[in-house]
């Protein structure tokens, strides 16, 4: 391959070298994603050993849906009304007590469930406010031509460390326990909020923060409601996470299907990170892309299908982290078109409260889809659930291009 051809497949690192408040902001990113992947381990792994319940597993996704579902609704009355900046440090400390309450139920011992589901619930609260405040910084730190590279260059974090951090949690609990897991998590947090006391104040512009409380929320999903090419992207990523994301069986599997034990749990939540992390490594060509709208359709189907055959290699493991790592690889192209679609068609006076329901979206959908997960696999199968998932994934996307036109004609401005 050519110097040229590698160049455009690149990942652009411009963002960070332009921006030292974005390059500060995705390194704090990077440590606290990474100690939140061994408590997403940890939760998963301790509420099967105290109750053996997929379901009991899949109510970890209901119960933080709905928390950020009501931390979405409430967050739209002030996200952009008040300093960014702001807004992420108070978020950290948020974080910060959701962790100590999964820190102090592991030193204690056996914690009561509800317990662990208030943890997860303030977490996901406090991620209605910490993702859309970063995610509407963005334009405003890099400029407008590269908010597709940032999009890339965030995934890479996420990617990353979904790769590292759950192989790594999976090791600290069988050698050490859950609470050691939860403690890095903890820990962790202080890493962003260094972050972002390093970072520039971000007031609303001139002109911005005037419509607060009730009024600013409805003008928030009013936006969305009139417009049809957003809706496309949020209805076509509930799809593909609510139907598609097995995670909540990964600790069932391990035992049933693969017969290993805790450790495979990492290695499969890993897996999807794997792909996803070459893919957003590889992401320089997402720049040149004008049909976003057909690539993000087309990429969900294609997760899809990675999905349902990860459900039926049977025991096979490698073959099936091989599966799941194509399934990430094609959801991180998914991710990017879709990121770059939503900064670039809303103004950043209302940029705020939209990255909060596309944060509602982005992670609700998965809660969500714990939820399904584990009661499809108490009625039927694990493997049922799991292979009907990704064909429902599969229909869906295509069922979305068909009724929303507007995504399938979308075409990314060209740069000047």
């Amino acid at each position: 391959m050519t110097g040229s051809r590698l160049r455009s497949i690149a990942l652009d690192i411009t963002p960070l070298r332009v921006s030292r408040d974005f390059r500060r902001l995705w390194l704090g990113l990077f440590i606290t994603e990474t100690g939140y992947q061994f408590a997403l381990v940890g939760v998963y792994v301790q509420v099967y050993a105290l109750t053996g319940s997929a379901a009991a597993v899949g109510l970890v996704g209901l119960f933080s849906f709905l928390a950020l579902l009501a931390g979405s609704v409430a967050s739209g009355a002030f996200l952009d009304g008040y300093d960014r900046r702001s807004l992420l440090l108070i978020a950290q400390v948020g974080f910060a007590a959701g962790s100590a309450i999964l820190l102090i139920g592991a030193l204690a011992g056996d914690p009561p469930l509800w317990w662990i589901y208030l943890a997860v619930a303030i977490h996901a609260a406090v991620s209605s406010v910490d993702s859309p405040t970063r995610s509407a910084m963005t334009p405003r730190l890099v400029g407008r031509e590269l908010v597709p590279s940032a999009a890339a260059l965030n995934q890479v974090v996420w990617n990353a460390v979904g790769l590292v951090g759950p192989a790594l949690a999976g090791v600290v609990i069988v050698r050490f326990g859950l609470k050691w897991a939860y403690a890095v998590d903890l820990v962790t947090y202080g890493a962003m909020f260094a972050a972002a006391l390093l970072v520039k104040p971000m007031p609303p512009e001139q002109g911005e923060g005037e419509s607060t409380g009730w009024p600013a929320i409805k003008e928030g999903f009013a936006f969305v409601r009139d417009r049809k090419l957003l809706q496309s992207t949020f209805v076509i990523d509930i799809v593909a996470m609510v139907f598609g994301l097995p995670r909540a069986l990964f600790p069932i599997l391990a035992v049933t299907q693969f017969h290993r034990g805790v450790e495979v749990v990492g290695f499969l939540m890993a897996a999807p990170a794997a792909g996803a992390l070459l893919g957003a490594l590889t992401g320089g060509w997402a720049r040149h892309v004008q049909r976003q709208g057909v690539a993000v359709a087309w990429a969900v189907a294609a997760w899809g299908v990675a999905i349902a055959a990860f459900g039926l290699v049977g025991q096979r493991l490698w073959i099936a982290m091989a599966f799941l790592a194509a399934a990430g690889a094609a959801d991180v192209i998914s991710a990017i078109f879709r990121s770059t679609i939503l900064q670039l068609s809303v103004p950043d006076h209302l940029r705020g409260r939209l990255s909060g329901i596309h944060i509602l979206v982005v992670t609700g959908g998965p809660r969500l889809g714990d939820l399904e997960a584990g009661l499809v696999a108490q009625a039927f199968s694990p493997l049922a659930s799991v292979v009907s998932g990704g064909l429902l994934c599969i229909a869906g996307a295509g069922l979305v291009a068909w009724l929303y036109p507007d995504l399938r004609r979308y075409r990314a401005e060209r740069p000047s």
